[in-house]
């Protein structure tokens, strides 16, 4: 079985999908967000002023091959310096890819180049050339609950212990300055059978793609089928008291104009299902439940588990509710004078 997956994203989030669609094509790509200012990651990138690399390299360890070489590529790119001196809490694999990043300049060739060293089945695309800055409205920060205060940075949105309304995207100028999405990223979603956007940090990991407008325009323009997979619990600070809805709320309100064939959730996760299935067809889509985290372990994805579901999600309706559109992705490979993948 064949087809060709896009899933967005970035941290364990985009690693959980990326692991569950190893499982079920051999064609997939991670696109991955590059807005990250925090830990390894955001050390590298006051000091060089390069990529953040944390997240690309977790797609490409979550994308390695299974032999004796790349399974030690992955343990030494997951490997961090301990101690207190200036490499303390350094990945070994953000340290290659800022290394590379100096070397050759262009992301995209850095990441096919480390790509061989860890057998990367697939592909690992940032979506972005150039690292990013996201900014939010967040209310709940005074005592006048509906005061909106602007915060800025991945690692200060993602710990607020306020309510994040929106959040805006730019490019290494500040504001003003629009981010421009990598041309490779662009294409591939394009090309997709099958695009995935969740789960992750949702203001700082997956709305962040929906804010690029290439990428926007290419997720609406695109013929593959769409898929949302939800978070297994609110993350403490940026999605806190957040119900499965209000996450499909807040994505309808930054990309207003983009539709979706199937949202999955954990069925534990949804306490009140017909909320989530309505929230799911104001969007087009169908709404997916099923056992899809760790037994014993509520906020983590059971690889098999979401395999199973995406799988299932590809294959027809949801449990009871129907989208918009009823294209199956057996008909969109035909018409592209494909195969199906189900055969």
């Amino acid at each position: 079985m064949s087809f060709r997956a896009v899933a967005l994203g970035g941290g364990h989030g985009l690693h959980a999908t990326l692991t569950a669609l190893r499982r079920v094509t051999d064609d997939v790509t991670a696109v991955v967000t590059v807005a990250d200012d925090g830990g390894s990651s955001g050390r590298l990138r006051r000091e060089l002023g390069l990529l953040p690399p944390g997240d690309l390299r977790k797609a490409m360890v979550a994308l390695a091959g299974s032999d004796e070489s790349s399974a030690l590529w992955s343990r030494l790119f997951q490997h961090r310096f301990g101690g207190t001196g200036a490499l303390a809490g350094h990945a070994v694999g953000n340290l290659v890819l800022a290394g590379l990043l100096e070397q050759l300049g262009d992301p995209v060739a850095v990441l096919e180049e480390a790509g061989r060293l860890l057998g990367v089945r697939g592909r690992v695309l940032p979506m972005c050339t150039e690292p990013l800055s996201i900014e939010a409205d967040v209310t709940g920060l005074d005592d006048d609950a509906d005061v909106v205060r602007r915060i800025r940075g991945q690692v200060a949105i993602a710990t607020t212990p306020g309510r994040v309304q929106r959040i805006r995207l730019y490019g290494p100028g500040g504001p003003g300055e629009a981010p421009r999405g990598c041309p490779e990223a662009v294409e591939a979603v394009l090309a997709a059978d099958v695009v995935l956007l969740g789960p992750g940090s949702w203001f700082t990991s997956v709305l962040p793609h929906l804010l690029v407008p290439e990428l926007h325009d290419a997720l609406v323009r695109t013929s593959a089928r769409k898929v949302v997979v939800l978070n297994l619990v609110p993350q403490p600070g940026e999605t806190d008291g957040f119900s499965p809805e209000l996450h499909l709320d807040v994505l309808c309100a930054h990309a207003p104009a983009l539709r979706v064939d199937a949202v999955i959730a954990d069925v534990d996760a949804v306490p009140v299902p017909d909320r989530l299935r309505r929230a799911a067809a104001a969007l087009g889509a169908a709404a997916h439940l099923a056992p899809i985290a760790v037994t014993g372990a509520p906020d983590r994805h059971d690889p098999a588990a979401l395999a199973l579901g995406i799988t299932r999600a590809l294959a027809g309706p949801g449990d009871g509710t129907t989208g918009a559109s009823s294209t199956t992705l057996q008909e969109q490979r035909t018409s592209r004078g494909g195969e199906a993948p189900w055969r």
